[in-house]
């Protein structure tokens, strides 16, 4: 079992920045690949970016790409996402997931966390 604790969400001016977390327990992190989602009110849940267990390959949704770097510190169980140059489309809950990869990709994934709030102002 894994668990799954987001933080770092918060208010942002347009052109900002924010880092999140996702802090997991649970001895097999490692074996993981992770992922962030996102849902903006009145849309359907999209993929943000992905990271395979041992951080060696990133994949990102067009959106964010360039502007979000996903990275992941196994020794700390932690995964991060670094975004930058934030746009008012970018407002939504931040959900982290693990699992293997095609899952956190895709949306099956089985461990999902309970969310952050992103909110960036113009």
């Amino acid at each position: 079992q894994v668990q799954l604790v987001e933080s770092g969400g918060g208010l942002v001016q347009t052109g900002g920045s924010l880092r999140l977390s996702c802090a997991a327990s649970g001895r097999t992190f490692s074996s993981y690949a992770m992922g962030w989602f996102r849902r903006a009110p009145g849309k359907e849940r999209e993929f943000v970016a992905a990271i395979s267990w041992s951080g060696g390959s990133t994949y990102y949704a067009d959106s964010v790409k360039g502007r979000f770097t996903i990275s992941r510190d196994n020794a700390k169980n932690t995964v991060y996402l670094q975004m930058n140059s934030l746009k008012s489309e970018d407002t939504a809950v931040y959900y982290c997931n693990a699992g293997l990869l095609r899952s956190v990709v895709d949306g099956t994934a089985n461990y999902w966390g309970q969310g952050t709030q992103v909110t960036v102002s113009s």
